[in-house]
């Protein structure tokens, strides 16, 4: 399982199937804290509006109300980044899940009232990947 490291995100491959990787990413959120505000099929929907096929790519907005709640009372706009969103898709014959980085996302917007939020939102994403990966 090897890890992947974007100049904005962070995750894993996985060897196993992408609906069971993908159940255990929802799950490993949900341990961390995180709830679903939204789950977007990105197949489903370049079939529909584009008629083009593509790989089963899952993205999932994720949010953990009280992180949620000390950054927008920290900087009011911070809706405009939220909520933080995980990815899953098909690669090499198992899934990948990555997460945005937000200490990078957050970087944006130059309030360090947010830095503790963002390391702890980065901590629990980390280790919910960790957890899914072990199965």
């Amino acid at each position: 399982m090897a890890v992947t490291r974007l100049t904005y995100g962070f995750g894993r491959q996985v060897d196993a199937p992408f609906d069971e990787v993908l159940a255990r990413a929802k799950a490993a959120l949900q341990a961390e804290g995180f709830g679903l505000m939204c789950e977007i099929d990105v197949r489903k929907t370049i079939k529909e509006k584009l008629g083009a096929e593509f790989r089963r790519y899952v993205i999932l907005g994720a949010c953990n109300p009280p992180l949620a709640h000390r950054a927008l009372e920290a900087e009011p706009d911070l809706g405009l980044l939220l909520p933080c969103n995980v990815i899953v898709y098909e690669a090499d014959g198992g899934a990948t899940v990555e997460a945005i980085d937000p200490e990078k996302l957050l970087g944006l917007v130059h309030n360090p009232e947010l830095e503790p939020v963002a390391r702890e939102v980065k901590a629990r994403f980390e280790r919910a990947i960790e957890r899914l990966a072990k199965g």
